[in-house]
Parts: C-alpha cells; structure tokens; sequence
C-alpha cells in the first residue's frame, strides 16, 4: 500500500504560491493520504475548514513523535527527541498550564510597551547603515536577518554576538533535505548553547530577559518547570523566534517589489494600511510549506475520510489560505481584503505564541524601508532569487537589492 502513496506536493512553479497541485486536491481530495519529504505516511488537508478542524479538534493531538526520522535511519537508543517537546508539543490542560508563564511577555500590550521602542531604534540604525553603504547590497544580511535576531535575543537576554552560530544550527535543524542525524547536530548545539546561558545566568544572578525570568520560575519551590522543559524553552523561543520572522520579512519585501502597486498602496497611507497589509501577506505567502501536523487519538472522519487512530494528520496551511471558499479571489495579493482569520499562525489553543511580536516587526519594517528608499528594486530578476526550498519555512536566501 505505501509503495502506492503519492508525494506530498513541493515544486513550486512560481516564486509565491504554494505548488499548483493543491488546487486539484482542496477540489477534488481535500483529505488526501500521501507520504511526506521525510518518508513518511499520513493525511494532507488542504482547505480552510477541514485544516481549522483539526488544529481545534481535542482527538487529534499535539503530542506527535518525531517525525523527522525517515525510514531506515535508527534512533538514538532510549531518546526519541533531544529535548522535553514543552507546550507546542502537549495537550489540555497541560498544554495551557505551560504557556501561561509566556504568554505575559507576548500580549499585544506588552510588545507595544517593551519592544517597540527598541524595534524602532534599531530599524531606523538599520536603515541608517544601508543609506551609508553601497547602492547594492543583500536585504537579507542587511535587515531580514539582524532585526528579528536582535528583537529575540532582546526579549529573552540572549547575547546578540552570539547570532551567527544559533542562526546556523537553525537552518541545520529545520532542513528537511538533511538526516535526522545532521538535523539533531543542530539541535544539540541550541540545547549546548541553552544549558551553558542558564547555568551562567544562575551562577551570575542575572535578572536580564525573559530566560532569566524561567529560571526563577523553575527554580521556585513546587514548580512544574523542570530544567530540561527550561531549557526546551529557550530553545525554541531562540529559533523560532528568528528563524519565521526573517524568512516573512525577506519574502515580503521581495513580494512588494514584484508587485509595485501595492507596495503603492502600503506606502500611501502606511498607518492605516500597515495592519492590513501584513495580515494579507502573511495569508498569501504562509511561510509554513509542509505543514504543521497533530496525531489522531481515536478513530475520525474528516473531510469524508475515515482517520484511523494514530493517523498522523498534517494542515497544509499554505494550501488552506488560498481556499476560494474562505477567501475571494485567493490568489491575488490585495491589501484591501477584509481577513476575519488565516491559518498562517496556526489555529485554536496552540496558535503562534509569537505572532504579535512578527506582526510589530513587519509592521515596522515594511513601511519605514520604502518610505526610506521608495526606488527600491531587484539586482537582480526575481527568478534568479535563491529561494529556501528545504527549511521548515519557505524563504529567500539572499535578496540582492538596489537603492
């Protein structure tokens, strides 16, 4: 039977939308059995939906086994992640009990009080040095990169110097063109990293950051918090809160300058129009392209398919967000779109815990880099733009752009 399963569809033809198949399969077999990049079998959702379904039906679980390990490729004995998954990875009630010591420093609120100050400090340096600099230069290294590393390392008092390596053992990590093996060597270096800043903010007392806040969590008499859930924390606090937002904020501004009219629009009137034009972009591009999964916990049906138990279900969050049935007209780019919701941050209990620091981010850049440099254009043609077609999210690599 697997040697029958298709592929789940990757190629794209286009810079920006999703691979053509998902239009046939959201029509034709919107609950699809198919084998996925890393080999193995489960269920694609491609429609808006079915795909809010599963990220808020209670049977089907946050609580999957790595699905990382292709067929073939052993385990390290007696582990099965390198770890404690922390609250992405739980269900109810533990799940909330978790990411209720984050979510205060995540809260809209407290992004507009504690980070936009910073946020506009350094982006406005950050534009500063590219006017001082060549005409051409990679937007990338210049402000897709620095900016969200900066914002991160900021919020959970992480070393900015140390940007380079933890940036590198991300990519390492969320490679699905990798081994498992070369993929847990970046793992460990986030946790190597991770354990040695705990122990050197408790040998130190430092009070700096939200790690330091943790740690005093984890250290309080009763706490749920064990060391390796604190240190599964930072680390994933550390890539993801990197690694999502630089890759929107280059593919978004290589969508602006290939679509010069609304880049038109976001510049026109950018107080009003920023919001909008963020949630659209994030909409039509859904950075996310294999998907976010959940395990069933019991037999289901979804979509007219029968779910077995222990079925692992993937979203393709991408393919969701251009169904004609949620929005119209889905595959136009239009900033004027009234968006109730979208899938790009996920949906229900375990929704992006970080989506409001990425919306302040790009709502900050987007604007303030075409109001600064309103010629801005591609070095080179946008075909020729090398594209992240292997990382857990869809991206550019390098945006060679010019003033």
């Amino acid at each position: 039977m697997t040697d029958t399963v298709p592929q789940m569809p990757v190629q794209r033809t286009t810079l920006l939308d999703p691979p053509v198949e998902y239009d046939l399969l959201r029509e034709e077999q919107p609950v699809t059995r198919v084998r996925f990049p890393n080999g193995l079998t489960g269920w694609l959702v491609t429609r808006f939906e079915e795909g809010s379904q599963v990220f808020s039906d209670p049977r089907l679980s946050a609580m999957r086994p790595r699905h990382d390990t292709r067929p073939g490729e052993a385990a390290e004995a007696g582990q099965d992640a390198p770890f404690d998954p922390v609250f992405v990875m739980m269900d109810e009630p533990e799940h909330s009990s978790y990411r209720r010591l984050l979510t205060g420093r995540f809260t809209p609120k407290s992004v507009a009080t504690r980070l936009q100050p910073y946020l506009d400090r350094i982006v406005d340096e950050h534009l500063d040095a590219i006017a001082a600099g060549p005409e051409t230069f990679d937007f990338v290294k210049a402000m897709a990169l620095p900016i969200p590393c900066l914002v991160i390392c900021e919020l959970l008092g992480v070393p900015y110097a140390d940007r380079d390596g933890f940036h590198h053992a991300t990519q390492a990590m969320m490679d699905m063109s990798k081994s498992r093996a070369e993929r847990d060597q970046g793992a460990k270096w986030l946790i190597d990293y991770i354990t040695a800043l705990v122990h050197d903010k408790r040998s130190t007392g430092s009070t700096e950051g939200l790690l330091a806040e943790l740690i005093q969590v984890a250290d309080a008499e009763g706490s749920i918090v064990t060391d390796r859930q604190l240190i599964g924390m930072g680390v994933l606090l550390l890539f993801a809160g990197h690694d999502t937002t630089a890759a929107m904020m280059g593919l978004s501004t290589l969508t602006l300058l290939t679509h010069p009219e609304q880049k038109q629009r976001l510049l026109a009137d950018p107080q009003r129009t920023a919001g909008p034009a963020v949630e659209e972009l994030m909409r039509y591009l859904t950075i996310v392209q294999f998907g976010l999964g959940r395990v069933a916990k019991e037999d289901l049906e979804l979509g007219g398919q029968r779910i077995g138990q222990g079925d692992l279900v993937v979203v393709g969050m991408n393919a969701a967000n251009r169904d004609p049935r949620a929005f119209e007209a889905p595959n136009a780019l239009d900033f004027d779109r009234k968006i109730v919701r979208h899938l790009a941050f996920g949906y229900g209990v375990h929704q992006c815990l970080g989506q409001n620091i990425a919306r302040a981010e790009l709502k900050t850049v987007l604007p303030r880099l075409f109001q600064r440099f309103p010629d801005l254009r591609l070095a080179v043609p946008a075909q020729e733009v090398p594209m992240d077609a292997h990382g857990t999210n869809y991206g550019v690599l390098e945006l060679m752009v010019t003033r």
